[in-house]
């Protein structure tokens, strides 16, 4: 029995893998390659190239990316990575990794938690006495300190 939920367009199975979700990504995305390669076939600049990547084809990349990123196989990382690869060649540009942005809308998701002291998860974020560094989580294994925790619905 498969048991799916779907938020929005983020997709959780009975198993807690997110194979669905990272396949629907790349798949998404591969359709809206065509219109990418469009635009190169109509000569035009890379700049236009390059924003057209960055606000529809990333923006699908990255949905919801703090929740399922941490959580997925190197398989499914190798995958997504795959595409961003091949845009880099159609559009001719250097393109930031799926790594990278992950970190960085982690990082950027903390500092407005940070901000935002009536937030549900604002005691989780401690500092160190070095008042440099964030306390991490204590487990056995990598898996839960690498999961950012779901978005708040409020």
């Amino acid at each position: 029995m498969e048991l799916r939920v779907s938020l929005s367009s983020l997709e959780i199975s009975e198993d807690l893998s997110w194979h669905q979700n990272t396949s629907a990504l790349v798949r998404k995305t591969k359709q809206h390659r065509y219109f990418l390669k469009s635009l190169k076939k109509a000569h035009l600049s890379l700049g236009i190239l390059t924003s057209f990547y960055c606000y529809i084809i990333e923006s699908i990349l990255t949905n919801f990316i703090t929740v399922w990123y941490g959580g997925s196989t190197v398989c499914e990382r190798k995958a997504l990575q795959r595409v961003a690869k091949t845009d880099q060649r159609i559009t001719g540009t250097q393109l930031p990794a799926i790594e990278h942005l992950h970190h960085s809308r982690c990082l950027r998701r903390a500092h407005n938690i940070i901000k935002d002291s009536p937030h549900s998860s604002y005691k989780l974020l401690n500092l160190l006495s070095s008042r440099r560094r964030y306390r991490n989580i204590r487990t056995r294994t990598s898996r839960f300190r690498d999961i950012f925790h779901l978005p708040s619905p409020y």
